[in-house]
């Protein structure tokens, strides 16, 4: 008898209904070169398409960098790719831009995206590293005329359920930009004590109830029952608010405050398991010894913590002569940009000149 070699066709998984609602059944989402209708209606509605990114403030970020052909920047945050794509052009085929990432998992992705694209290696160097290490990169490839760094994560990581970076779905609870090395969430936060956390989420995030959240999670684990879930963390945090009396907060209130304890205290997790100060801090150290004389830098910081560690650095650094010019004030995307891309609001640009 032959054999049968036949294999059995497999059908795409269809999803329920009218509307994908599981982010594996929204496939054409992740493919925008042969769905692009269907990422255009997902962005006009104000959302992110699935295992996409949209790239913020491009245009003031290239006006602030004032790119010219043949220049050679820094893209240290790489991510989708969207704003190395855009500088890429700026410079019509003349000159480099190095790229960095973290990301083992993302950074394959956007090197075959922006390869496809018709930047090759000739024009664009991507390079496996965190950014805080922009001094050994240095030392490979000479100084730079600009450099980018976005410091938000990446849409692809916090919608893809596997990273464990949102309370919306269940998932381990990882959180880490490389999660190949350190410590998880969930590592971490079986490892630290009730004040650490307490402290954490203050310094991090501003988070107004800490206290109450981190005797909910304590309470857990002293059950037998520690976070290792997003939704175990979530639930937490839901247990703490919820138990605040009618005094401090109305039930309708309620419902408004875990939505924003959830994000504060998942941000202040985040922040704690990448080092992301630490790294923003020496980035910040080495920043002015990697530039060219009149080099341009330009910084998307997400929240209050790191732009405060970028304003201090820019005006002392100018206080002391090494950068001639900085921006007077944050430039803030614009209102039509916050509607088509929600995740943009908290976004704040600086910049710098180098003497």
């Amino acid at each position: 008898m032959e054999a049968q070699n036949n294999q059995e066709h497999k059908r795409r998984v269809r999803y329920k209904g009218t509307h994908p609602r599981n982010f594996n059944e929204k496939y054409k989402e992740a493919n925008p070169e042969k769905y692009a209708d269907t990422i255009e209606k997902v962005i006009k509605k104000g959302s992110t398409p699935a295992g996409m990114h949209l790239s913020i403030m491009v245009n003031e970020i290239l006006d602030v960098l004032k790119i010219k052909p043949g220049e050679k920047g820094l893209d240290a945050t790489l991510g989708y790719g969207g704003h190395t794509k855009a500088m890429l052009q700026c410079l019509a085929g003349q000159g480099k831009i190095v790229a960095l990432d973290v990301d083992p998992i993302e950074i394959v992705k956007t090197k075959k995206r922006l390869n496809d694209q018709g930047f090759g290696d000739d024009i664009l160097s991507i390079i496996q590293t965190n950014f805080e290490n922009i001094d050994i990169v240095s030392k490979q490839e000479g100084k730079f005329d600009f450099i980018l760094a976005d410091l938000g994560v990446s849409s692809m990581q916090i919608d893809n359920p596997d990273r464990g970076f949102s309370y919306k779905t269940n998932a381990p609870l990882d959180l880490r930009l490389d999660p190949m090395h350190g410590e998880s969430a969930a590592e971490r936060l079986n490892s630290i004590t009730r004040d650490e956390f307490v402290g954490m989420m203050i310094q991090n995030a501003d988070e107004p109830y800490a206290e109450e959240i981190a005797s909910a999670v304590f309470n857990r684990k002293k059950k037998g029952n520690p976070v290792k879930t997003t939704i175990d963390l979530k639930e937490a945090i839901e247990e703490a608010i919820n138990k605040l009396p009618k005094s401090v907060l109305s039930k309708d209130e309620k419902s408004v405050v875990i939505k924003k304890s959830c994000a504060r205290v998942f941000q202040a997790l985040r922040i704690d398991v990448n080092c992301e100060y630490e790294v923003l801090y020496n980035f910040l150290e080495k920043l002015p010894d990697v530039l060219n004389e009149g080099a341009r830098v330009a910084i998307l910081t997400f929240h209050s913590g790191e732009d405060r560690l970028v304003k201090k650095s820019f005006k002392q650094l100018y206080k002391a002569g090494v950068y001639k010019e900085i921006s007077d004030e944050v430039i803030r995307p614009s209102k039509e940009e916050c509607f088509r891309n929600p995740r943009a609001a908290s976004t704040k640009l600086r910049w710098a000149v180098k003497a």
